[in-house]
């Protein structure tokens, strides 16, 4: 946010004469302003809207409340000898009026001779392409954690509630990724149940996280349950991960090292790949953000490559956390000739944001058919590692069969070496369902799970590694060529 707001007063010293804002928060962004007027030593900030005209001029104060276009002449007539500000709100609905445009024209070379500056703020960029060259349009971040802290600090104070300093830093880092304004909802509703602002209201900032993400299109907020000790097997992966959630300490920082940027998993279906994303999101208290590929695009053009942009702002305000691209290979495995470049331009976003990106968003995505992904995503520094996870090995299917027999049938007492012996080439989601036949045929029996129960649900089930075989054999070739590390 400190860069923005450099980047904003160099916008305001260098002369330029228009500048459009993209944001929902006037009220925050009034206050910005009103900051950069006073480190460059500007004495007139005033704003106008279409209700209550100008505001921050004593003299004139509510002229020209209903005429944009004498808003306009009125920063046109201006002089250099009072340097000035004029913020007007909600200008896209005039700006395709032919005389706006053309006024518009015009102030973006008569202010350059002044000492001026218009700054159009509006939720949506401009829908002409006519102006674009003339002004410069920057989006408003969202509240960094330097601005949630003093803001949740400020509350505190003026409700006399008694935060620790752990307190304010966890209710700030769970703060990120929500407005000004939704965070002073979210502790209103705190001071109306409970007369002040604790550690206890991160459930009720969890839960806004929540309603945000559900307006988008292309993002969704996933709550697991699951942790890592519910995975059998995958013991280097498990190892990998433990020391990738030590990077994002503070330590790390100071010790030198970068945040972790992301992991790709790829490997045939029911091996775990999904099942380790929710897991991380619940071992690392991190919140898991699904992203729908298939909603990335759409038919209008330049319309894919907005939402992800859109996609990658709404990531890295809620970070740190997770974006889970489920199946990427089949986002991003068909021809781009097909769809226009659609793909391959909503790819290069992705991938030059993955490897330029310095925000806590661990990106993990899976794959089926690694011979469907584009080269550029498999290249060393989109990923900080590539993983394979293999159908289990005896030693794991014992891990896996247990972990389930144990989960739904806790006082089971029979051995599972001939289960293990018959179920050679069964994946993980494969041994989960074994367990769950074999309890069908113990509860329509009216009586206990036994190892016959097992056996028969084994033999019924054909394992993907006989209808799939050709594309596990490409798998575990292309792995062996040292591309992939092993995740067991």
């Amino acid at each position: 946010m400190d860069s923005w707001r450099k980047n904003l007063d160099l916008l305001i010293k260098s002369r330029t004469p228009l500048i459009w804002i993209r944001t929902k928060e006037e009220e925050r962004l009034y206050k910005i302003l009103n900051q950069s007027c006073t480190r460059l030593n500007i004495k007139r900030f005033v704003s106008w809207d279409c209700i209550n005209g100008f505001k921050g001029l004593l003299n004139e104060k509510g002229k020209f409340s209903n005429n944009p276009l004498g808003a306009l002449n009125w920063i046109k007539e201006q002089t250099s000898e009072l340097p000035t500000i004029l913020l007007v709100k909600d200008f896209h609905k005039f700006y395709d009026d032919p005389s706006i445009s053309r006024t518009i024209k015009e102030l973006s070379f008569s202010l350059r001779e002044t000492s001026n500056n218009l700054i159009i703020c509006s939720h949506i960029f401009p829908s002409s392409e006519e102006l674009d060259d003339l002004m410069t349009i920057i989006n408003l971040p969202l509240p960094d954690l330097r601005e949630l802290t003093t803001l949740i600090k400020r509350i505190a104070f003026n409700t006399d509630s008694d935060l620790s300093e752990q307190d304010l830093n966890e209710l700030a880092i769970a703060s990120s990724g929500l407005s000004e304004t939704k965070l002073k909802q979210v502790t209103a509703k705190a001071l109306t149940q409970r007369g002040k602002i604790s550690k206890e209201d991160i459930k009720d900032i969890i839960e806004e996280k929540k309603q945000v993400i559900a307006r988008s299109e292309v993002l969704e907020f996933f709550e697991s349950n699951s942790t890592q000790s519910e995975i059998g097997g995958l013991k280097v992966l498990k190892t990998w991960l433990e020391q990738r959630y030590k990077a994002f300490s503070k330590e790390a920082r100071d010790y030198g090292l970068p945040i972790p940027k992301g992991v790709l998993l790829v490997g045939p279906q029911g091996t775990g790949k999904s099942l380790t994303a929710k897991s991380i999101s619940k071992s690392w208290s991190m919140p898991l953000l699904r992203l729908d590929v298939g909603r990335l695009f759409s038919s209008l053009v330049g319309s894919s490559e907005a939402r992800t942009r859109e996609t990658i702002s709404r990531a890295e305000a809620m970070s740190p956390c997770i974006l889970w691209i489920d199946e990427i290979d089949k986002g991003f495995g068909g021809d781009a000739r097909s769809d226009g470049g659609t793909s391959q331009r909503v790819l290069a976003s992705l991938l030059t944001w993955m490897a330029e990106k310095e925000s806590a968003v661990f990106v993990i995505a899976t794959a089926n058919a690694i011979d469907k992904l584009p080269a550029e995503l498999l290249r060393k520094g989109r990923f900080d590692e590539i993983f394979f996870l293999d159908l289990p090995n005896s030693e794991e299917r014992l891990s896996i069969l247990d972990l389930h027999l144990r989960k739904r049938r806790p006082s089971y007492n029979f051995p599972l070496s001939t289960i293990i012996d018959r179920t050679d080439g069964y994946s993980g989601a494969e041994l989960e369902q074994a367990v769950i036949e074999g309890m069908h045929f113990s509860f329509d029996e009216k009586r206990e799970l036994m190892e016959k129960d097992l056996i028969k649900a084994v033999s019924e089930l054909v394992p993907l590694s006989r209808t799939a075989k050709e594309q596990i054999e490409f798998l575990k070739q292309w792995t062996s060529t040292g591309r992939a590390r092993s995740a067991s």
